[in-house]
């Protein structure tokens, strides 16, 4: 301990202020809140010494300063930071070193006592020739206040790093007379240091921990957006939706949601579980993921069969000269004839092309034209079984096709288009009767879920935030029952997973990034999901609260297209909870 005029003071604590600092320091270790703690040891300090006001600073290591936390000055009636209204402090953060000449900076009596490690105490400020008092003066001078006495302490860890400064104005006298800091109050204010350097240690620990744990699953969702060019923000705007709805769900002053309330535990674990509700997407090939026609693999696999139609068509074209030449039939029959066959082949890939996009519903009928287009035939004179990789070889060596084919297939299913867990069957792919996923990829997609729930049980959550997995995992589930993975009703879930099930499926309606579906308007989008409430797939109530509440609007000015927002009446799509009856 260093007193401003450099001696060394030692006093002993009695059994009551150790009994009061015992309390003070389970109190201290207990609090999970940074601003309370932090408000409460300079409370406990300024009670300590009877102080009028107090400082404390927090420090900021990597840039080398000490930033204002809390400052009170209970005869100023002053109250900045910690849990007080007015959260910030308009005053600079104070360097440690010099910007210019990187001097050590002596001068301010916290910076002093940060960088040496030393308790500094100043009876009177005006007296004080060893530190820089001109601002308190200036201070002073403008309100009127009377700075005096100053007592400067370091909150240093166990291993000597100082974490934070607090400093005290102007002890008190039972009287109301300014005093100096004396001793006694000294080794009190020195050995609430030492619990309360601990405390906010192990605070800043915890939140170090919480922004490296955010900060990963961020990058893990960024990842998977990044891994489709075309689903690139989906993972980080659900959480934008999800977090809307929830707000709304909580501020919500009558209805079903009057009562909904979410702890902080309950917010921390509702953030990170709406932005890793798709990780297990990680394990999903991004052209099945993006697979925006039915054919496509790597790429669209429909200009291979466009080039195989060009070689009929030339066929056919090759076919007619020689018969003219040959003059074995009239002209114009032989035209008639070559037009017939050109028109058929361009009807036929126009269907193929048609149906490869998936955007209408294939009937049986037209199912069976695939098949029936399938069994045309060309001259393939080149060797199919050149260029191969070693994968591709591998797969063909029981199946050695021939050299040459005269009678080679223009679509096939061949026993190597399955590997991989899937079927790339070119008649088998331009079959499917909805969309473009053939059943084994749908499978994959939907398996996505099951994937995320295993790796969020791989993580150990704390027993605070356990309800991430919950919360991740039930977002395709249905509320009748219907959904997967776990088929589970609404009464089976919590608010918060049902928040993100509605949450992904509007992000999934009005994104205009998807290359499998058409951009859809708001209209649209609010009708496709009112029949969705009124058939169980999302919750009817968070629906209408999603309509009501105006979030719909909120987030499409913010993230939709322009072209995309037009007048929706919510009324005639509000929806009657009631329609949903769970068994």
């Amino acid at each position: 301990m260093v007193n401003d005029n450099g001696t060394d003071d030692a006093v002993s604590l009695s059994a009551e202020e150790l009994d009061r600092l015992f309390n003070i320091g389970i109190a201290l270790s207990a609090e999970q809140d940074m601003d309370v703690l932090l408000e409460n040891i300079l409370t406990a300090a300024k009670e300590f010494c009877n102080a009028e006001g107090g400082t404390l600073y927090l420090m900021d290591p990597a840039q080398n300063q000490l930033v204002f936390s809390i400052l009170h000055n209970d005869k100023l009636g002053i109250k900045m930071g910690g849990t007080s209204e007015k959260k910030e402090i308009p005053f600079p953060p104070l360097y440690l070193y010099d910007p210019e000449t990187n001097e050590p900076n002596y001068s301010n009596i916290s910076t002093y006592a940060a960088l040496t490690d030393e308790i500094v105490n100043v009876p009177d400020a005006y007296d004080s020739t060893k530190f820089d008092f001109s601002g308190t003066h200036k201070f002073d001078k403008k309100s009127g206040y009377r700075s005096k006495s100053f007592l400067t302490v370091p909150l240093k860890t166990r291993t000597g790093q100082v974490v934070a400064v607090l400093q005290l104005i102007n002890a008190c006298a039972p009287s109301g007379e300014t005093i100096s800091f004396s001793k006694s109050m000294q080794r009190l204010v020195e050995a609430l240091a030492s619990h309360a350097a601990v405390a906010i240690d192990n605070q800043l620990l915890l939140i170090s921990q919480k922004n490296v744990l955010e900060a990963f699953l961020e990058v893990i969702a960024r990842a998977i957006d990044d891994k489709s060019p075309y689903t690139g923000a989906h993972c980080q705007r659900v959480p934008v939706i999800a977090r809307m709805m929830a707000l709304a769900a909580v501020m919500a002053q009558d209805g079903v949601f009057q009562d909904f309330e979410m702890s902080d535990d309950e917010w921390y674990a509702f953030h990170l579980a709406s932005w890793l509700h798709d990780c297990g997407k990680v394990t999903t090939p991004e052209y099945v993921l993006d697979k925006a026609t039915k054919l496509e693999t790597v790429n669209n696999r429909i200009h291979e069969i466009r080039a195989r139609f060009e070689i009929l068509r030339r066929d056919a074209h090759i076919d007619y000269l020689k018969k003219r030449l040959a003059g074995t039939e009239p002209k114009d029959l032989l035209l008639a004839e070559f037009n017939a066959r050109v028109k058929k082949l361009e009807d036929d890939f126009a269907f193929l092309a048609k149906s490869n996009v998936g955007y209408d519903i294939l009937s049986a009928e037209e199912i069976q034209r695939v098949h029936e287009i399938a069994k045309q035939t060309y001259y393939r004179y080149f060797d199919k079984t050149l260029g191969l990789s070693w994968d591709e070889a591998e797969r063909i060596k029981d199946n050695m096709p021939p050299k040459t084919n005269p009678h080679e297939p223009l679509l096939e299913d061949r026993p190597d288009h399955i590997f991989g867990g899937y079927n790339r069957g070119e008649i088998h792919n331009l079959s499917i009767a909805r969309g473009t996923l053939t059943p084994e990829e749908a499978k994959k997609i939907n398996s996505h879920i099951d994937m995320t729930i295993e790796m969020l049980k791989a993580i150990p959550f704390p027993a605070h935030i356990k309800n991430v997995v919950e919360y991740a995992g039930g977002h395709h589930e249905h509320m009748d029952g219907t959904g997967f993975p776990n088929h589970l009703k609404r009464s089976q879930m919590s608010v918060p997973a049902r928040i993100l099930g509605l949450a992904d499926v509007f992000e999934a309606l009005s994104s205009s990034d998807r290359p499998y579906k058409k951009i859809k308007k708001m209209s649209e989008i609010i009708s496709i999901m009112s029949g969705m409430a009124k058939g169980g797939h999302i919750d009817p109530d968070l629906f209408n609260l999603f309509l009501t509440s105006g979030v719909y609007q909120e987030y499409a000015e913010q993230y939709m297209k322009e072209s995309q927002i037009d007048q929706v009446d919510i009324q005639q799509y509000l929806v009657n909870p009631e329609t949903l009856k769970e068994e």
